[in-house]
């Protein structure tokens, strides 16, 4: 935001005051949210949760070398991180066998729903979760609401991260995925303008929801939408 470059020969200089790549998003400037972190400052901003999970992960371990499962989960975290980056998404954590996203207007523009769908469809075809034998298989959660987006933790952590209700409801449909599929709210559907047409729809009872909750079922396999929200972007 603040257009630092990073290339030589003014990146490196720059790097030394603070103005090197964010870990959020390596295209962004570590600077231009030093704020944030300093003051653990945030605001409540409409945003997209992103939550991806693989499935069977307790399974896996059981039956793989401790090396070799943390080498699978480490080709998850980068395949998950690329997709995320590349479409302006803020890399929130990685939570053992989980890849949190946040998608909010300031990096991903008003089309930050239908770039978070966009991006989940693209993760389920890198892993191959579009077919029958998935090198990782994984369920996503994603959904859109108002939330606190920004810093928090204590003096000696501090993380970008979202907060609220509809992080809350992204965690539980991506837990409540099966392989090869995300589950989307309705009300992020319309506000992404993603086609439904001949969508399953689900109606699930969420822990620590009062009530039901309308989802969407996409899988890879199906239409990829129209790719307006990145079209508009570049």
């Amino acid at each position: 935001m603040c257009n630092s470059p990073f290339a030589p020969p003014i990146g490196p200089l720059l790097r030394v005051v603070g103005k090197g790549r964010w870990p959020g998003n390596p295209a962004y400037c570590r600077g231009c949210f030093r704020d944030l972190y300093n003051h653990r400052d945030g605001a409540e901003v409409a945003s997209t949760s992103f939550f991806a999970d693989v499935r069977g992960s307790t399974a896996l371990a059981e039956v793989m070398p401790a090396n070799e499962f943390r080498a699978l989960m480490d080709r998850f975290y980068a395949a998950a991180a690329a997709v995320l980056i590349d479409h302006e998404a803020v890399v929130d954590k990685f939570v053992g066998d989980e890849v949190v996203g946040i998608f909010v207007p300031a990096l991903a523009g008003p089309a930050h729903s239908r770039q978070a769908i966009d991006a989940a469809v693209e993760l389920l075809r890198m892993t191959d979760n579009d077919g029958p034998t998935p090198w990782v298989p994984i369920g996503i959660g994603v959904n859109t609401g108002v939330a606190y987006v920004g810093a928090v933790g204590t003096e000696d952590h501090v993380e970008f991260t979202a907060l609220g209700d509809p992080v809350n409801v992204a965690a539980r449909l991506a837990a409540a995925a099966g392989a090869g599929e995300l589950l989307v709210t309705e009300a992020t559907a319309a506000a992404a303008s993603y086609p439904v047409a001949d969508r399953e729809r689900r109606s699930l009872e969420l822990r620590g929801k009062s009530a039901p909750t309308d989802v969407l079922v996409i899988r890879a396999e199906g239409p990829a939408g129209d790719g307006s929200a990145r079209d508009a972007r570049h």
